[in-house]
């Protein structure tokens, strides 16, 4: 079985990936940034015992255990976030299963951040697992709520359901029609945030973006996964409609594709961020159909393994040489295009 970050689902030519996180945090402790050390590896006992209950293979890694090539190699797929995993590592713990579409991270902004994971458009269900995670963890522990204002959290703006909705969207027709400023602009408008591939405080990087939801308190969980199912809807629309426009420039559209085909696939040495531009161009070309040499999955091979720490996993040593690194990557997009 592939990972969900090598799979397509629905949607999929413009839906890169959907994420749902709830922040939770138990009632006996102070919240993270107050915690005591103590205090927190507490916690990461008391996850330890409930994760048998959880299932879905789940196991406990404390990150002080963890490489630190490892440790890039989840924030790259999304599945840690930078300031989680590169910061006060001793205190701080992860529940993941061997598919990685389930992620908790212990200790981090809150007490308990469950994440979960899915390839395209997957916001019923995505909530629907993560529901019966949390009514498991529910039962065991005791959450800090209230009724007045749901779930407490660390940061006021995820108090109340303290549910996160995230879909990852590619718009590479609306970048290069110069509309993607009116589709920022319409996110706001409608209580969305769009940023970039990391979140926020983070810039996009191939076209990548990722729409959430600002609201979570006064909302129901049903009601924010439909909220931003509506807007992910229109921006769909959007970018289908500027590759459309796109498409009718013919043979300019197909020379610019297969000008970063050409060259991603002959290149000697190449920076992660050349190799992200050209993907991007590439994988609209993919799903355009104007490339045929490549499946789904091996665009999504060459996006995962092209980063920096994936591409050392893949190798099963480490490149602490950026020039090297360049090298292996030209090497590991021939491999994976040339795979039958």
């Amino acid at each position: 079985m592939l990972n969900w970050y090598l799979q397509t689902g629905k949607e999929s030519d413009v839906v890169v990936s959907t994420r749902i996180r709830l922040a939770r945090n138990i009632i006996e402790y102070p919240f993270v940034f107050k915690i005591t050390k103590q205090d927190a590896l507490e916690i990461i006992d008391k996850l330890g015992e409930i994760i048998p209950k959880i299932g879905h293979g789940l196991k406990l890694l404390k990150l002080k255990d963890i490489d630190d090539v490892t440790i890039m190699s989840l924030i790259e797929k999304h599945i840690l976030s930078p300031e989680f995993a590169l910061n006060n590592t001793e205190v701080k713990a992860i529940a993941v299963n061997e598919d990685e579409n389930i992620c908790i991270m212990i200790n981090e902004e809150d007490h308990l951040r469950i994440q979960v994971f899915s390839a395209g458009l997957e916001l019923e269900s995505l909530l629907s697992l993560i529901q019966d995670i949390d009514k498991v963890i529910e039962n065991e522990l005791n959450y800090a709520y209230t009724d007045k204002y749901g779930f407490l959290t660390s940061c006021p703006t995820n108090v109340g359901t303290a549910l996160r909705a995230s879909v990852m969207v590619h718009l590479p027709a609306l970048t290069l029609t110069g509309n993607i400023s009116k589709i920022l602009e319409t996110g706001d408008s409608f209580g969305m945030t769009i940023r970039g591939i990391y979140g926020e405080g983070s810039t996009s990087k191939g076209n990548m973006y990722q729409v959430s939801n600002k609201q979570t308190l006064g909302i129901s969980e049903e009601e924010i996964v439909k909220n931003i199912k509506l807007i992910t809807e229109k921006i769909i629309e959007q970018e289908r409609l500027a590759r459309k426009y796109l498409a009718k420039s013919g043979i300019e559209l197909e020379d610019k594709i297969y000008r970063a085909f050409g060259l991603l696939t002959n290149c000697k040495k190449i920076s992660s961020e050349e190799c992200s531009t050209l993907l991007s161009q590439i994988r609209l070309g993919c799903d355009l159909g104007i490339i045929k040499e490549l499946t789904d999955l091996k665009v999504n091979k060459l996006e995962i393994y092209t980063k920096p720490a994936n591409l050392q996993k893949y190798y099963g040593n480490v490149l602490a040489d950026t020039n090297e690194r360049d090298i292996k990557r030209s090497e590991i997009i021939k491999k994976i295009v040339s795979e039958n």
